[in-house]
């Protein structure tokens, strides 16, 4: 008889397990100092064994190992990796992912930000939540309330209704999550990763939960998501369900060129079986409509191409190609060291 082992390099988390944090940065580590401080303190009033990982998405200035260290007392380990370049918020969390699927195999990945939003308060309750689901989902934190104004808040139910009008998949949480290392695995093989995390979960069909959670304000600084930085997030989320867009927008296309068939031979019977016909009308209107028919057909032409060259594209694997954008790693805590990565 066979039996079969769950790999200790992917199996599901218990109370023995550390729990990697995962933190993108870009200039932000006066905020970083507030919340580690935070952070020491959850991990030692629950007992939890929490490894800190801070992406350096291609600061201008890193601070001191010492620096990062007043308040720290409770934390397991702290390692800043640093990346080449600004990549954006979505491509640091992937890197430093596929980073630790590489080279930690974990058993649990809490991302959240550096910022102070995410409340460390709710890490504890991630971790519950994933201990309850038995490490077989992955855990997001779906805000309850917000603390935007009403300008935000609005904007976001508008791209939450375009979001499920053109991908069919309803979205609701952020990147505050804990994830499994027996998902990880699976996550960071998916080039979907690299444009957008929650995303990416839906579309690999990952399995996945939710938790209601407040979110908190900024401990410093000012948030630099503009406007166009919005605009551009919303797009990338979208972007991950691109064959999906490509084929509603086709659908659209064809039932708006049946509609103009079905219209223009409404006006030639009226035209020519009826005497309810204004003169001149049904000349403008066959015109109209076949200019309509014409340009949805070449758009539809376009949109086939687009989704044939989705499918056959090179696309970004993190899990690959994460390497090549890393410029070296500090190990901070317990004791400060510097390795550099040849070839990034």
């Amino acid at each position: 008889m066979s039996t079969s082992t769950v790999s200790p390099r992917t199996r599901p988390f218990d109370d023995s397990d550390p729990v990697w944090v995962l933190m993108p940065v870009y200039n932000d580590w006066d905020a970083v100092r507030k919340l580690l401080r935070d952070i020491d303190n959850v991990a030692h009033q629950h007992e939890l064994r929490l490894q800190l990982l801070l992406v350096d998405d291609g600061s201008v200035s890193a601070p001191r190992p010492e620096d990062l260290l007043s308040a720290v007392h409770s934390l397991v380990t702290i390692d800043i990796l640093h990346l080449a370049r600004n990549m954006g918020h979505q491509r640091a969390i992937a890197v430093g992912l596929a980073y630790l699927q590489h080279n930690a195999r974990p058993s649990a990945v809490l991302v959240m930000d550096c910022d102070g939003e995410d409340s460390p308060a709710d890490i504890a309750r991630l971790v519950g939540a994933l201990r309850a689901n038995r490490s077989e989902k992955i855990v997001f934190a779906r805000r309850s309330k917000r603390s935007e104004g009403i300008v935000f808040r609005t904007g976001y139910r508008v791209y939450q209704l375009v979001h499920w009008i053109l991908t069919g998949q309803r979205i609701h949480f952020g990147n505050f999550s804990i994830i499994p290392g027996t998902l990880l695995v699976r996550l960071v093989v998916a080039s979907e990763l690299w444009n957008h995390f929650p995303a990416a979960v839906l579309k690999a069909k990952l399995p996945w939960t939710t938790i209601d959670c407040v979110r908190s304000i900024r401990l410093s600084g000012y948030s630099r998501m503009n406007l166009i930085a919005l605009v551009i997030h919303g797009l990338s989320a979208i972007s991950v369900f691109g064959d999906v867009v490509g084929v509603r927008a086709l659908i659209g296309l064809m039932m708006l060129m049946l509609l103009s068939v079905v219209a223009m031979t409404g006006a030639v019977v009226v035209r020519f079986a009826t005497d309810l016909a204004i003169p001149g009308w049904a000349t403008y209107t066959v015109g109209l409509l076949a200019v309509i028919l014409l340009q949805s057909f070449a758009l539809s032409i376009v949109f086939v191409f687009m989704i044939l060259q989705s499918r056959s594209g090179t696309t970004v694997v993190p899990l690959r190609d994460f390497e090549h954008l890393i410029v070296g790693v500090c190990h901070v805590y317990p004791q400060a060291s510097v390795r550099s990565i040849q070839g990034a």
